[in-house]
């Protein structure tokens, strides 16, 4: 570690979710700070580095990485640029924090798992956010302590505002329903093992060719079921909620909705807009989480395996899409160096997140943790 035990982070890819974390690192996060930044956009990369002292501006991953003042690596280009960087990482040995997805199929997702496990070791964490979300934490907790019962069945729920353009039906399994997809692995510890996708008439206000909204339907090893609601152009906002259906009970995460107001003859909250704001929080603390992880030489939290499986299960998703047909998913044999994922989680570990845990209570810990946010 360089410059008084900081850890030295390279920024890989400056776009919008790339120079948030930039931000976050800078701002919030202890322990840690931006030593490069890479973009294949030289000048987009030099005004971020321009925003942080000390940090230099690269356009190529490999050259950056063999900086002395890089330690550590968080990627965040577009998913077809993940697979060469996350080799170069494990040829320089840097832990990396890779955004999902891991790749973007699971035959080069496998070639990453594959490398990871000739080096012996664990380097690298993916990023699914919502596993560092304070309710969905509380959630996993309650399943985790049996306090529901054996689990049944997952309500899913996940809707954007609206889409970008060039967003397309594929894009809804592979860039949206992936987080319900690795939350219903991470919160049940079951594999998926079959996709079914049902698509309604599409709505009025959904682009022409966009099959929006769609209905996906999940079956696990363990004999639940798990059906996600995703609708891309709801019009009113990003919405995100997950229901528990248990033997003695139900649980739900995703309805707090901030500050409650009544004023001027009405009543209600706020719906946040994007993914950016509803789990600024959970960003926040997965960041610090693989500071801290990484200052103590540990990888935790997702892992290759769990953005190989994922990706495995969106291409069954993506057939099933396209076929009407229930999908089986095939996945390789785990690797020896993920067996503890099937048993063990970071709360787990770390003796985190017991059920009955408040909100409020876990994000003012954290952050004292990260040294009150600064920079809020």
């Amino acid at each position: 570690m360089t410059r008084n035990g900081t850890l030295g982070v390279a920024v890989i890819g400056t776009g919008r979710m790339g120079s948030d974390h930039v931000r976050r690192l800078d701002e919030v996060v202890s322990g840690a700070r931006v030593s490069a930044v890479v973009d294949i956009d030289a000048a987009r990369a030099e005004a971020v580095a321009a925003r942080v002292p000390g940090c230099t501006a690269w356009t190529d991953p490999a050259a950056a990485m063999a900086s002395a003042d890089v330690d550590a690596v968080l990627i965040a280009s577009p998913g077809p640029a993940h697979e060469a960087a996350l080799l170069a990482a494990f040829e320089h040995d840097l832990p990396v924090l890779c955004e999902k997805p891991l790749t973007p199929d699971a035959a080069s997702a496998l070639r990453v798992v594959e490398a990871e496990t000739r080096l012996g070791h664990r380097r690298v964490q993916v990023g699914f956010m919502r596993r560092y979300d304070a309710e969905f934490r509380q959630l996993k907790a309650l399943l985790d302590g049996g306090g529901l019962g054996r689990a049944l069945m997952l309500h899913c729920t996940h809707r954007n505002a609206s889409t970008p353009p060039g967003y397309t039906s594929r894009m809804t399994i592979n860039e949206s329903v992936v987080h319900e997809i690795d939350v219903t692995r991470w919160l049940l510890g079951q594999e998926i093992t079959a996709v079914t996708v049902l698509r309604p008439a599409p709505s009025d206000d959904a682009p022409a060719g966009l099959s929006d909204p769609q209905l996906v339907l999940l079956e696990t090893s363990g004999g639940a079921v798990v059906d996600v609601e995703i609708f891309v152009n709801c019009g009113f906002g990003y919405q995100v909620r997950c229901e528990a259906v248990g033997e003695r009970g139900t649980a739900r995460a995703g309805d707090a909705h901030g500050l409650y107001v009544n004023a001027a003859g009405r009543w209600g909250g706020e719906i946040a807009q994007d993914y950016v704001v509803r789990f600024r929080d959970a960003y926040d603390r997965q960041l610090q989480t693989w500071v801290d992880a990484t200052r103590r030489g540990e990888t935790v939290g997702p892992s290759a395996w769990d953005g190989y499986a994922a990706a495995a299960v969106c291409e069954a998703g993506v057939r099933a899409q396209e076929t009407g047909l229930r999908t089986p998913v095939a996945l390789a044999e785990r690797p020896g160096l993920y067996a503890a994922d099937e048993a063990t989680t970071d709360e787990a570990k770390a003796g985190e997140a017991k059920a009955g845990e408040t909100a409020a209570h876990e994000t003012s810990a954290e952050a004292a943790k990260a040294g009150e946010h600064r920079g809020r």
